[in-house]
């Protein structure tokens, strides 16, 4: 059996090419590789085993993966102007992954092949192969899903502490592979990297070092991907004070990564400090929900993945209803480098508090069932879509064409959990509108082309202009709840398609209440708050201020960007607006002259006008 471990010891290899011909020997020139999702990449070995088998088409090398993760390239001269110089301290000095460039540049060979059941959003958009070799599962499938595929090697990034080993940031699905392997249903060899800026976490990651036949000490240990924290929108902030009416004291949380996530937990820290009430009772839009007092039990957290915003409620006292001694259970993580920072500057004590699990545990409730049910009361699931029907199933994961943006993961496993629950409810939240080549379009359609939610499960969606209860209602009143949170630009379209369904009372018309759902009277509910209350970086930033001050304006070039009349405003705006209070230090950022010159670039002057219309509106408003 190859999964026996060698000896009663560890055996310590530095060189990773070396590290990686033992492998191939040991296992015949053909490797079936378990390789974590994220940030568990042990990339020093992963390369060393992909130029072997690319220098020798004898060998065989088969991943099985996900979410691998990559700096992003930029693609126009104003997007290299903005990130090359900030490249690495933005996402740190992360190694490629020699197998995603080879995808990439489209020449991967026959000998190796890649399958990925979650990508990096919008990372392999356009990229055939790994279009092809994508594979649809649910995350607590996915793990069923790689054992089926016998996997002889797997391969992980972790901390070492006192003899032990800790699979850190990712047990999601390593966990359950090791305790399998323990009672004599899988077989492989475990070969660890050692990475001393992985947080060395508890709870289901923490392993005796002898579990991993042998160990990678690399001369030089690889940085850590950082994942960069986007300001939060108006949009983003009211979607967020709308799910915060939602989560019950004493009751359970589940949220995820990005701009919305963020907003819901810092949403959630102004409610326990009573900051919020001047806020709710100017809003022009229909509040959900009661629960707006400050908490005295706190929540406890149970989700797939560890995000920013989970750990600064932790932090700051809001999760701490504990289960079995701990606050929060998760399954694996990928964040900003300073989340990684403070979990390491825990006290031991209080990082206990935060148990690694696999996903088997965090997403499903089989397995300790009512042990489960009793600790996940009044259960809050919030997580995003891209758009959903007027029917309300919900578009999360892929494109209108069905390519794969990023994949299910384990969204519609909380769905699942939510309706199985007593008190437990689903929340989808997503902004109502989005701009695409330069065009306002509805994020809330009549109907889908792909699903990734179907109607039948249906339970509550947020935009920013409201709440809509689903659950158990008819498909009229559905859809008009649907059209109430819909931007009101588009809801007489709406309506037309609801009644040509025959879905909608040919007399129903739009509410004279939910007729002002615009982006104006978001802004003049939100703008007096955004300086102070509702920050652009509420969980901080590794932005500095001058690109924190040229973001808004690269935002409105981009959008500018597909119309010759938006264009234009901006070049007109260049010469003819006040200048933008920081603007020679942002335009010497991005590597133009400070100063406006009588024979700048066009791209300059779009910049510098953008700059400019930025900060009138700030001014305006």
């Amino acid at each position: 059996m190859v999964g026996v471990r060698l000896a009663d010891r560890t055996y310590i290899y530095t060189d990773p090419d070396a590290l990686a011909g033992a492998l191939f020997k040991r296992l015949d020139g053909h490797i079936r590789l378990a390789l974590p999702l994220g940030l568990g990449k042990p990339v020093t070995l992963v390369n060393a085993l992909t130029r072997l088998a690319a220098a020798d088409p004898n060998l065989k090398l088969s991943i099985f993966t996900a979410l691998t993760l990559q700096k992003p390239k930029a693609g126009s001269d104003i997007e290299k102007r903005f990130l090359e110089p900030a490249t690495d301290r933005l996402f740190g000095r992360y190694p490629s992954l020699h197998y995603a460039d080879m995808i990439a540049e489209k020449r991967l060979p026959d000998n190796i092949e890649v399958s990925e059941f979650f990508f990096q959003a919008g990372s392999w958009l356009g990229n055939s192969y790994a279009q092809r070799h994508y594979i649809s599962a649910n995350y607590t499938h996915a793990r069923d899903v790689l054992i089926a595929q016998k996997p002889n090697l797997l391969v992980q990034l972790v901390p070492r502490e006192e003899g032990k080993i800790s699979l850190s940031c990712n047990t999601d699905i390593s966990a359950d592979l090791f305790d399998f392997r323990h009672q004599g249903k899988m077989d492989f060899i475990a070969v660890g990297e050692l990475c001393d800026a992985l947080p060395f976490m508890g709870g289901a990651a923490m392993l005796p070092e002898n579990e991993f036949e042998m160990m990678l000490e690399p001369k030089e240990q690889i940085d850590l991907f950082s994942a960069v924290r986007r300001p939060v929108s108006a949009a983003q902030y009211a979607i967020g004070l709308h799910v915060t009416r939602l989560i019950a004291d004493g009751g359970t949380l589940q949220i995820g990564i990005g701009g919305i996530g963020d907003a819901v937990a810092h949403t959630l820290m102004l409610r326990d400090k009573s900051a919020l009430d001047d806020v709710w009772q100017t809003s022009p839009f229909a509040l959900s929900g009661d629960e707006t007092a400050p908490f005295k039990t706190g929540l406890y957290a149970i989700s797939e993945m560890l995000v920013g915003g989970l750990l600064a409620l932790f932090e700051n006292g809001i999760i701490r209803r504990e289960v079995d001694g701990v606050c929060i259970h998760a399954g694996f993580f990928v964040e900003a480098r300073d989340m990684y920072e403070r979990l390491r500057a825990l006290d031991p004590a209080k990082r206990a508090k935060i148990a690694m699990m696999p996903v088997s545990f965090t997403n499903a409730l089989y397995g300790q069932e009512e042990k489960k049910r009793t600790a996940r009361v009044r259960a809050r699931f919030v997580n995003s879509a891209m758009k959903v029907s007027l029917l309300g199933d919900a578009m999360s994961d892929a494109a209108e064409t069905g390519a794969v943006v990023s994949g299910i993961g384990g969204q519609f496993n909380f769905f699942e959990q939510a309706f199985a629950l007593e008190d437990g409810r689903a929340i989808l939240t997503l902004p109502a509108t989005r701009m695409s080549d330069g065009k306002t379009t509805s994020n809330i359609v009549w109907q889908l082309p792909v699903t990734s939610v179907p109607r039948h499960m249906r339970d509550i969606v947020i935009t920013e202009y409201g709440t809509a209860d689903l659950r158990g209602q008819t498909d009229e009143d559905v859809i008009k709840r649907m059209i109430a949170i819909a931007d009101s630009r588009f809801q007489n379209d709406l309506v037309k398609e609801a009644k040509k369904a025959g879905k909608l009372s040919g007399n129903y018309q739009v509410p004279e209440a939910h007729r002002n759902n615009t982006p104006q009277a978001l802004e003049k509910w939100l703008t007096p708050y955004r300086d102070e209350l509702l920050p652009d970086f509420p969980l901080g930033t590794d932005f500095n201020e001058i690109e924190r001050v040229l973001l808004p304006a690269l935002k409105r070039l981009s959008q500018a960007s597909s119309s010759k009349m938006e264009l234009a405003s901006l070049i007109w705006a260049s010469v003819f607006a006040a200048a933008h209070p920081r603007e020679e230090e942002a335009m010497e950022r991005m590597g133009y002259e400070p100063k406006a010159q009588l024979l700048e670039s066009g791209q300059a002057r779009a910049l510098r006008g953008a700059l400019r219309q930025v900060a009138k509106n700030k001014f305006q408003s």
